[in-house]
C-alpha cells in the first residue's frame, strides 16, 4: 500500500542494517521514477543524504534535460547535488566495451569517489522487487548458478539498495499520492537490452498467469539466497580438503575428488575461480580418468593431470630472460631463486651431497656461465655416468610435474651444460684429484 510505503522503508533499512540512520547517504538519482521516490522517501523519512547524477550524454536533449531536472530536484529537497558529465561512447571505444557496460564501469567508480571523497557512509541505488526478479531470470537463463539466483543483494560492500522490499507498482502510486514528478528516459522504451526485453514480454506473461508471480518470485528468491549461505558453507569444507596450494601451483588429489558427491557440483566450484567455463569442466573432469601430463587450458590458467594429482598453475606468458654471469663471486638473482658464487681452494675432504649445492673443478669452467630455461634438445653428462643424456628423459626420470619441469633452469660454460640447477652437475666438471680450485655455487629458492 503507497501510503505505508515510508513506513516500510525505514523498516526494511533497518532489518538489513543498510546503514546507521546517523550516517550520511549517497543518492544515485538518474531523474527516473525510481530513484526520484527513492529521493524523496530519503528527505521525508530525515535521514541525511545527498544526490548524485551521471549525465552520459548518450541520448542528446534528453540527456541534458535529465541533468536539468536532477538539479532542480536537489534544490527543492535543499539536499547537497554531486554531478559529472561523462563522454561515455568514447570511453566505450577506447577500452573495446559496450556501451552499457562502460556507462556502468563509469558510473561506479565515480560515486565510489564521491562517496568516499564526500564523506558519505553508502551508496543507494533505486532498484525494487521487480529490478531484482528480472536480474535473476536473466542470470536463470544465462546459467550463472547458485550466485546468480539470489537476484540483487540488499547490500554489497558499499552499494545498498532500499527499495528492494517494494513493488514497482507501489512506487508509482506513492508518486501519483504525492504528485511527484519524474522524467522518462526513452530507452526504457525498446527491447534493444536484455533487461528492457524480459521487463517487456517475460514478466507480464507471467504476472498474467499467476498475479502474485513478482511477489512469489522474490519469496523464492530469498529462501535461495539463504540455502546459497548453506551452500558455500559446505563448499568451503570441500575446498579444504581437496585444494592445496604449494607455492603458485594449487593441487587437487584425483582420488579425492573422483569420490566427492555431487562431483560436478564440487569441480565446478571449485576449478571456476580459475576461469574455467562449464565446458572445460566437463574436460577437466576427463582428466580424473587420462594419463599423465594432459591438460585443460583456461584464459589464465593450466589445469594438469600428473599422476594422483590434478595442478593447477598459472599461465606463463613473459619469456625468460637468460642471466650472465661474468665473475666467480656474489649472489646472482634470477626468477627460480637465488645462486651464491664463490671460487674455493680444493681441500681434499666431502664434497657437499645437497642437489642445492654445485661444486665444479674451476680449471674447467670459462666465463662467462649463461643462466638459462632448460629447452628441448639440451643434453648433459649426469654425475656418475659415462654417457650423455637428453635432459627431457632425465626430467622424466625425476619423476618432475610438467609445472616442474617448466621451472628447471641450466648452467652453461662454454655451450656445455655445467649443472642441472638444484638437481645434478655434469660429470665432465666434477671434483676429482688434480682438482686445484672449486666453483661453489649454492641454490637458494
Amino acid at each position: 500500500m503507497p501510503q505505508y510505503l515510508l513506513t516500510h522503508f525505514s523498516n526494511y533499512i533497518g532489518q538489513q542494517q543498510l546503514f546507521d540512520p546517523t550516517q550520511k547517504v549517497l543518492l544515485a538519482v538518474s531523474g527516473g521514477l525510481d530513484s526520484v521516490v527513492m529521493a524523496h522517501l530519503f528527505k521525508a523519512a530525515g535521514y541525511n543524504a545527498g544526490i548524485a547524477h551521471c549525465n552520459f550524454q548518450l541520448r542528446a536533449a534528453e540527456s541534458v534535460r535529465d541533468e536539468n531536472f536532477v538539479r532542480e530536484l536537489a534544490a527543492a529537497l535543499d539536499l547537497p547535488l554531486h554531478v559529472i558529465q561523462f563522454d561515455t561512447a568514447a570511453y566505450a571505444a577506447s577500452q573495446h566495451m559496450t556501451i552499457q557496460v562502460a556507462a556502468r564501469e563509469l558510473r561506479y567508480k565515480w560515486l565510489e569517489e564521491i562517496r568516499a571523497t564526500g564523506g558519505y557512509a553508502v551508496v543507494a541505488t533505486a532498484h525494487h522487487m521487480q529490478d531484482s526478479v528480472e536480474t535473476a531470470l536473466m542470470n536463470f537463463a544465462k546459467g550463472t548458478g547458485i550466485a546468480g539466483l539470489h537476484g540483487i543483494l540488499p547490500k554489497q560492500e558499499r552499494i545498498v539498495r532500499p527499495l528492494l522490499f517494494t513493488l514497482k507498482d507501489t512506487l508509482i502510486a506513492y508518486a501519483a499520492m504525492h504528485n511527484i514528478s519524474h522524467v522518462e528516459d526513452s530507452s526504457n522504451i525498446t527491447d534493444k537490452y536484455t533487461r528492457n526485453f524480459f521487463r517487456h514480454h517475460i514478466i507480464p506473461p507471467l504476472t498474467e498467469a499467476y498475479p502474485g508471480a513478482v511477489k512469489n518470485m522474490a519469496g523464492t528468491i530469498d529462501r535461495i539466497r539463504e540455502a546459497e549461505i548453506l551452500y558455500q558453507q559446505a563448499m568451503e569444507k570441500h575446498r579444504k580438503r581437496l585444494l592445496f596450494q604449494k607455492d603458485n601451483t594449487w593441487m587437487v588429489p584425483v582420488l579425492k575428488l573422483q569420490k566427492s558427491v555431487p562431483l560436478q557440483t564440487i569441480a565446478w566450484e571449485l576449478f571456476r575461480q580459475f576461469n574455467c567455463s562449464p565446458a572445460q569442466v566437463k574436460q577437466v573432469l576427463q582428466l580424473l580418468d587420462s594419463e599423465s601430463g594432459k591438460l585443460v587450458e583456461t584464459s589464465t590458467h593450466r589445469i594438469i593431470r600428473n599422476r594422483a594429482w590434478i595442478l593447477i598453475t598459472p599461465l606463463v606468458t613473459a619469456v625468460a630472460p637468460l642471466v650472465v654471469i661474468d665473475t666467480p663471486s656474489g649472489h646472482i638473482t634470477f626468477p627460480a631463486g637465488q645462486l651464491r658464487i664463490k671460487a674455493l681452494e680444493h681441500q681434499p675432504g666431502n664434497i657437499p651431497a645437497s642437489p642445492a649445492i654445485a661444486w665444479l673443478d674451476a680449471a674447467q669452467i670459462s666465463f662467462p656461465l649463461i643462466l638459462r630455461k632448460w629447452k628441448q634438445g639440451d643434453y648433459f653428462y649426469p654425475l656418475g655416468l659415462p654417457k650423455k643424456k637428453k635432459l627431457s628423459r632425465f626430467l622424466i626420470d625425476q619423476k618432475l610435474s610438467l609445472p616442474q619441469k617448466e621451472n628447471v633452469w641450466v648452467l652453461e660454460s662454454a655451450k656445455r651444460i655445467v649443472w642441472v640447477v638444484g638437481m645434478r652437475i655434469d660429470d665432465r666438471f666434477k671434483i676429482t684429484e688434480k682438482t686445484r680450485q672449486v666453483i661453489s655455487l649454492e641454490l637458494d629458492k
